[in-house]
Order: C-alpha cells, then structure tokens, then sequence
C-alpha cells in the first residue's frame, strides 16, 4: 500500500526556517485578485508597502509555501501519484497578528491520515513560531484518490449543518483567466494548475485554480465586507473544498454573521452556482 497511515504517524516532525518580505505579502495580495480599483484606499492595504496588512491566509504561503499539500507527499510512508491528489481542506490558526516581514522556524508532520474507503486524507499540521512566540498552525487536508479500503480510521465528519436564513452580504467576484499563473508564484508550483496535459491525466479539462487561491479570496471578502477591514479580527479559518474553479470564472461569496463567526459558501456562478468552498467558517473577535 502507497500509504503506511503508522508509519507515516509515528514518523518525526520536520522541521525549517521561512522567511518572508512585503514583497511577498504583496505578490499574495495580488494573486489573490486585491488591487482593483488600483487606487481605492481600502485595496491600497493591500497592495502598497507604506500601508500594508497582511490578510492571515497569507500563512499558507509564507516562506515560498508551508510543506502543505505538497510536502504531505514526501513525508516517510507517504508515497502516492500526483496526479491523484486534491486539497480536500484546509484549517488556520492564527496565534497573533501576522507580521509584513518576518522569519519563523516550523514544524510539520503527519497529524492524521483517515481511510475514507475509496481515498486516503492525511492531515498535514504545519506550526510556525518566532521570536516572540506561536505564529499560526496549518492544516492541510490531502484527499488521494483510489488509496482507502485499508480498515483504518474514518475519521470525524466534516459536514457542517447549513446557514439558517438568507446571507447578510453576497459578493460576487470575478477571477482572471491567468489567476492561478500569477497565484501559483507564491510557490505552489503543481503543474495541475499551469500545464493543460497535466491537467487532463488528472481528470480535468484544463488547469484549475488553486484552492488555497480560493480560500484567500473569500477570507479577503469576509474582512472587507463584514470586519470593517481589519485583518487582525480574525482568529481562524476553515474550509473543505468541495468542487473546483476554473480562471476565468466568477465566484459567488454568501456570507451569513454568527455569534463570534461568519458561515462562508462559495459556488460557481457560471457552472450553475456549482458548490466549491463549503463548511466554511471564519472566526473572529
């Protein structure tokens, strides 16, 4: 079997350095489709150094890309197809306000793997930690098709009851056709999302976006519309992604205010509102 879940479990964690600028935060910004206007003020908080925040889902991307999605593969009893791997979630912890600029030392290992029959989950956990004590905890849910049926844990349901009522805001925002080449700077460089060959073995028409490109994008929706603007409300955020985007597609954005939190869906307008983020939450103070 392509995935040893107890060796993979009892393997030691692996450990790095990040290090990350404006530059960075900025380029994220950008992938992320922040910016337009070009000269709004609330977008220049996004994309100008000399008033720059840092949206929290930049951790997923610090340091050129936590070990994620594709550091999950090349961890010890890990040893499965590319072309069979989607992020099936992903879950953020932010421990304090992330920094414009910064150097973090990580951890990351396996945390869980689940055998949901016809695929495998792991949970890739990754920590960072500076100077002054935790950052932000990662974890990202990797879904392999066709290396379940092992016997093993199933592993909690995901499944969120749905938002009572009609949303407080919907948005609707418009990706680019060339979102996911100017995202996948960031360093998620997996050809599903830039090579239409390799987009095809794995099952799909063309490249896709990325889902972290759609994460960052309905959390940058949720603080403009519902938090004021103010990125350091957010305390955390999770999200199982549930179908793809294409670039070029515009994305609905439902968002529904909870004691302390705010329900997320996203879907597909073009593809008949086809769901893509759901069991979304977003916590906040």
């Amino acid at each position: 079997m392509p995935i040893d879940a107890a060796k993979a479990l009892a393997a030691g964690p692996r450990t790095g350095e990040i290090s990350w600028t404006a530059r960075d935060v900025m380029l994220y910004h950008l992938g992320i489709g922040a910016g337009v206007p070009a000269t709004d003020p609330d977008e220049l908080r996004y994309t100008l150094e000399t008033r720059l925040h840092v949206l929290p889902s930049f951790a997923t991307v610090a340091g050129a890309g936590s070990p994620g999605v594709i550091g999950g593969l090349s961890m010890p009893g890990v040893e499965v197809d590319l072309a069979r791997v989607l992020h099936g979630g992903q879950s953020l912890t932010v421990h304090r306000p992330v920094p414009v600029q910064g150097t973090a030392a990580t951890t990351a290992r396996i945390a869980a793997v689940y055998d949901k029959g016809t695929a495998a989950v792991l949970v890739m956990r990754t920590e960072a930690v500076d100077a002054d004590g935790p950052l932000w905890t990662n974890d990202a849910q990797i879904f392999v098709r066709g290396e379940g049926g092992w016997g093993g844990d199933r592993g909690p349901s995901a499944r969120l009851e749905p938002p009572a009522g009609d949303p407080d805001r919907t948005l609707e925002h418009a990706t680019r056709e060339d979102q996911a080449l100017l995202y996948r700077l960031s360093g998620d460089y997996n050809p599903l999302h830039a090579d239409p060959e390799f987009a095809r073995t794995a099952g799909f028409d063309r490249p896709i976006l990325h889902g972290l490109c759609t994460y960052g994008i309905a959390l940058k929706a949720v603080v403009d519309t519902l938090l004021g603007g103010d990125v350091t409300r957010v305390r955390s955020y999770a999200t199982r992604f549930a179908g793809v985007v294409y670039p070029g597609e515009t994305l609905r954005i439902r968002m529904w205010r909870q004691d302390g939190a705010v329900r997320v869906e996203v879907s597909a307008v073009e593809r008949d509102a086809a769901p893509v983020l759901t069991d979304t939450v977003v916590q906040h103070s």
